[in-house]
């Protein structure tokens, strides 16, 4: 019986399981969203926020080589641990949790899986801070406003960011997050 046992094994091994976590926490981390399934992901932002809270931690030059060190333990990729160290760190320093955001896609055609997002919320530039308020919206002869146009450049701009399995469900959720995004803003 498995009272008492939250945690996911996603019909793996324990070694399988956290290759799987190691290669998608690197993923994560180098390039700042990928695109895997619900299960996955909500396993993954167990994983990796502890990883991340880590590179908050030590005041001397001997704490900050530990915690590479333990977080290298965990990825197994130098690349990845130089880029959680000196490009996340410095940007999530000032959070007190909550680094990562699932966005949920819809299915996969094959087999019917649910498809979500995860992305580090600092490095995401359609929410927070670099969205611009919303100007006065000019309607067109086809019902088309000035804004709606803008939204739909802004869009191709954010999907050309670095994403893997890049798929349409991701522009449409970007597309439909910064609408919300810009009414808030207009109200």
């Amino acid at each position: 019986m498995r009272h008492g046992n939250k945690n996911n094994n996603l019909g793996r091994k324990k070694a399988h399981r956290e290759a799987l976590f190691s290669n998608l926490g690197s993923q994560l981390i180098v390039h700042k969203r990928i695109v895997t399934t619900l299960a996955k992901a909500k396993a993954l932002r167990v994983y990796i926020e502890p990883l991340l809270t880590k590179t908050k931690h030590g005041e001397s030059k001997e704490q900050i080589m530990h915690q590479h060190r333990v977080v290298f333990s965990y990825l197994n990729d130098k690349a990845a641990v130089k880029e959680l160290f000196t490009v996340v760190a410095p940007k999530i320093a000032g959070r007190p949790g909550g680094y990562t955001r699932i966005i949920k896609l819809g299915i996969r055609h094959g087999d019917n899986a649910e498809i979500a997002m995860i992305e580090l919320v600092d490095f995401n530039d359609v929410y927070g801070k670099g969205v611009e308020k919303a100007e006065a919206t000019k309607k067109t002869r086809r019902g088309r406003s000035a804004a709606g146009a803008k939204k739909i450049e802004t869009a191709a701009v954010a999907a050309a960011a670095p994403v893997t399995e890049a798929s349409p469900a991701i522009e449409d959720a970007i597309v439909v997050e910064e609408t919300k995004t810009e009414e808030k803003a207009a109200e």
